[in-house]
């Protein structure tokens, strides 16, 4: 595959922003179906244009999932992306599409829907080009991944275990690497229940729920170990009536993130062996670890050099590092899946009012995932 990709893309930018724009303005806030499914719909009609065999799948509550199949043969992999977003309906008047200083801004731009442009145009470069598939192509695009997937994760499982790699088209990390290990995670909540008693003229009857929940807090927080790339944070606690009575109950929220699976059993232990230290007092720990680690496997290593081979092939560099955050590739990672993640856009401001994708980038991105696609 002599062509240089990354010219013929350049030559296709003004085609490739028109799409972009067009997702862009069609708002996709994860909660709202409607809105979510409008575009699922131009999507999928885009892909079947293509030759795709796309599959709907529907949703009581969230978007309708979209699962995408282009090609033959026993081998399959998978693509994985996601157009819900985190802007609510309405955030493109603040948020208006522009192009500014070389870079394209929008609600959903970077997170992330042109991601799923790109695959558009790389499958449709494979297509008007005859160029041959060594494995079947399976896009699944999601419609809650941002809320956790919670809808979708079964579905994503079930497609990893059928695929020979998992490539996720999420943005890059910020200086354009690809990711190629995230941080698993969660939330915990921590209960206390203590005594109800007037402050002055009963104290010593009360057991206070805030000042048990005090010493875990600080138990809590000293879970962390940087080293092992964990992190625990105590990031919200409620309760309390008054300040003359004593508080009878207090909940904290604790976020966690964790690089190991065997980081996830330790601080899972942790967390359910916290026991009362004040007599009287009751806790309870709901909630847990969710989303496992994406840890880079010798699997992962070889698909980022082969990724990194294509995009020298294009003329430029590609790295790699580990992020703290998570995707729907911890998923398929989980089921042993070979998986490399950030194949998406470079730019900035994932869920923030700056987000943008850099245009420079974008032939190069697109010129690697044909490659990649077509070499898998």
């Amino acid at each position: 595959m002599a062509t240089n990709w990354t010219v013929h893309y350049q030559q296709k930018l003004p085609d490739i922003l028109a799409e972009l724009r067009t997702y862009v303005e069609m708002e996709t806030p994860t909660h709202d179906k409607q809105a979510v499914d409008h575009l699922g719909v131009f999507i999928a009609d885009r892909f079947r244009s293509l030759g795709c065999k796309v599959d709907i799948i529907p949703q009581s509550t969230y978007g309708n999932q979209l699962r995408v199949e282009y090609g033959e043969g026993d081998e399959q992999i998978m693509v994985l992306g996601h157009f819900d977003t985190v802007k609510e309906l309405g955030t493109l008047v603040r948020e208006p599409w522009k192009i500014e200083d070389g870079r394209v801004f929008g609600p959903g731009t970077y997170d992330m829907k042109a991601g799923i442009i790109f695959c558009y145009f790389a499958l449709k470069t494979i297509v008007e080009e005859n160029i041959p598939l060594k494995s079947k192509l399976v896009f699944f695009w999601n419609t809650d991944e941002e809320i956790g997937s919670v809808s979708s994760e079964k579905w994503i499982r079930e497609e990893a275990r059928r695929s020979k790699c998992a490539l996720v088209i999420e943005p890059a990390a910020g200086d354009g690497s690809l990711k190629t290990s995230r941080k698993g995670g969660g939330e915990f909540v921590l209960k206390v229940t203590g005594r109800a008693a007037h402050a002055g003229n009963d104290h010593a009857l009360g057991v206070n729920a805030i000042e048990e929940i005090a010493h875990h807090v600080i138990a809590i927080q000293s879970f962390t170990d940087y080293d092992a790339g964990t992190t625990l944070s105590v990031g919200t606690i409620r309760g309390g009536s008054v300040s003359n009575v004593i508080p009878d109950y207090v909940e904290a929220d604790i976020d966690v993130r964790i690089s190991t699976s065997e980081e996830a059993e330790r601080i899972t232990t942790l967390m359910n062996q916290l026991s009362p230290v004040l007599h009287g007092a009751q806790l309870t720990v709901e909630g847990g670890i969710t989303k496992p680690p994406m840890e880079r496997t010798s699997g992962t290593e070889e698909l980022f050099l082969q990724a990194q081979a294509q995009a020298q092939l294009e003329g430029f560099t590609l790295t790699e590092r580990g992020v703290g955050g998570t995707s729907d590739g911890n998923f398929a990672a989980d089921e042993g899946t070979p998986t490399l993640d950030g194949l998406g856009p470079v730019g900035d401001g994932a869920h923030a009012s700056h987000e943008h994708v850099v245009i420079d980038a974008i032939p190069g991105r697109i010129a690697v995932l044909l490659r990649l696609f077509s070499s898998l």
